[in-house]
């Protein structure tokens, strides 16, 4: 993380909205300067045409596979869709609030959101969020006008962490159009109902992305000693010996991992799993990289 994002990484920070748009932005304008311009591309970019070459292009544009076709030397463009709707849906239940080394799921999720946000109000797509708890559910509608960000933003800082994953969840499985459906969540829930409600955000129409949230504690135990470890939504508590336990317990954490992981696939559904200690705009630009890589 770079020294600038370090200072503002607070929860102070991410929970006003002036400190949360700040931070948004300064991780996009990162991605759109310098060496890092040939990775800012926008979520919704996708393959547009083929022209011939022309000079003053950028040759990492050239199609060798198309010259080995044709001997012909063109230009793969990509274009941004300026009519795409992109819906954010933030896991707001009482799991998000687990935090290491100062920050929680949530505050992640919300800067995470935030610049993914900002980057789509650049390219001019329609924006919209969900905030999911069984207490209540935040909504703002997608669109695109001047004002929107900021209606994201606030959204995104008045969001809780409390009570479970949100039962009245049919709302969001409301499919109009062309449109990129954003998850973040921890996958915790206790009725085991979110992977199906996952599944059920996918059509032949549109494209579901899935964060999956992790801390590396979390994953690996990696704490020494006899702890009593307490559930943030049931209560329930257990009292763990990690010295015995650590080895067995990242043997199944890391087969629900790989089922999740393969089971979303399967539903061509994308999923990135996501460790706190992870700088957030190296996560993006990960994301975006890979995207980008896609899309050749």
């Amino acid at each position: 993380m770079n020294a600038q994002l370090k200072e503002l990484f607070k929860p102070e920070i991410i929970n006003t909205i002036n400190g949360l748009d700040l931070i948004a932005r300064i991780i996009v304008e990162g991605f759109m300067s310098g060496s890092n311009r040939s990775q800012a591309i926008g979520i919704g970019q996708e393959f547009s045409q083929y022209r011939g070459y022309e000079p003053g292009d950028d040759l990492r544009l050239l199609d060798w596979k198309m010259y080995a076709r044709s001997e012909r030397y063109v230009v793969k463009l990509s274009e941004i869709e300026t009519n795409i709707t992109i819906k954010f849906i933030v896991d707001a239940s009482h799991s998000m609030s687990y935090s290491e080394e100062g920050i929680s799921k949530l505050q992640y999720a919300k800067v995470m959101v935030a610049a993914l946000g900002y980057l789509a109000r650049k390219q001019s797509d329609a924006i919209g969020l969900y905030g999911v708890n069984d207490k209540s559910l935040e909504v703002v509608q997608p669109r695109f006008e001047s004002q929107q960000f900021m209606r994201f933003v606030n959204a995104l800082v008045n969001l809780k962490s409390e009570g479970h994953w949100g039962q009245k969840t049919e709302p969001l499985i409301d499919h109009t159009g062309k449109e990129m459906i954003v998850f973040v969540t921890d996958l915790y829930d206790q009725d085991k109902d979110l992977i199906s409600f996952i599944s059920r955000l996918k059509t032949s129409r549109n494209e579901v992305i899935v964060f999956h949230l992790m801390g590396k504690e979390e994953r690996e135990l990696s704490f020494e000693g006899a702890y009593t470890f307490e559930d943030l939504e049931t209560r329930s508590r257990v009292k763990v010996d990690t010295a015995i336990k650590q080895k067995e317990y990242k043997i199944l954490v890391d087969r629900w991992i790989e089922e999740t992981r393969n089971l979303l696939l399967e539903k061509n559904i994308s999923y990135s799993l996501i460790s706190l200690d992870e700088p957030v705009e190296n996560t993006l630009r990960n994301f975006l990289k890979t995207r980008k890589a896609l899309l050749r």
